[in-house]
């Protein structure tokens, strides 16, 4: 534990000595990090919103990406890395396990930053007709989730989103006592869009 401890300090108590000698010998830091779960590309970092710099996913799915910005700084300048553009279908948020993206140069051996990326997801619904009656229940087979429905119900949104580019089959899981319903448009792939259009259209059952 004393050593993490010490290393800082040796690293302040050395840059404060440079600076002391004048100028330009000022201590320099790389601003750089991790970012975790990057899967799609499109992915923009910058720093004091000048420096921008692209991240790409890893050549393996799932591991790590290291990033760096290429210009360095000085003891005691200010930096503040943020997204200035998100990857396709994905978020990336600062990892809670260090949510810090702005500090001085300096206070820290070294500027390591990281960032976590997550899939977007999307609601699934749509409009309802017929339904005079309580009891309607509908099924995501494919990722989960029932939703049910109440009488004179117009429009349905099930609760549990889904992934982008997971699928999705809408079914009634129970029909309501004296109606038959179905289901328009059940299944398909997740876009980046909420889906409005898988329609249940209920008349009186024969």
């Amino acid at each position: 534990m004393k050593s993490f401890l010490i290393r800082p300090a040796l690293a302040l108590a050395l840059a404060a000595g440079l600076a002391g000698c004048g100028g330009s010998d000022k201590a320099e830091f790389t601003v750089a990090g991790t970012i975790y779960t990057l899967a799609y590309d499109g992915l923009k970092l910058t720093n004091n919103g000048g420096d921008e710099i692209s991240v790409s996913p890893p050549a393996k799915a799932g591991d790590p990406v290291n990033y760096s910005f290429p210009g360095r700084i000085e003891y005691g300048d200010v930096y503040n890395v943020i997204v200035s553009k998100q990857p396709d279908h994905q978020t990336c948020r600062l990892n809670t396990s260090y949510p810090v993206n702005s500090d001085t140069a300096g206070r820290l051996a070294q500027i390591s930053i990281p960032y976590i990326c997550t899939i977007n997801t999307a609601t699934i619904g749509g409009k309802v007709s017929g339904l005079t009656v309580e009891g309607l229940q509908l099924a995501n087979g494919s990722t989960g989730g029932v939703v049910t429905l109440a009488k004179d119900a117009t429009t349905y949104i099930f609760p549990l989103e889904v992934e982008y580019n997971q699928t999705y089959g809408v079914t009634v899981l129970k029909n309501p006592a004296g109606l038959n319903c179905t289901v328009s448009n059940p299944t398909g792939t997740m876009g980046d869009n909420a889906v409005t259009n898988i329609d249940v259209a209920c008349v009186p059952a024969t």
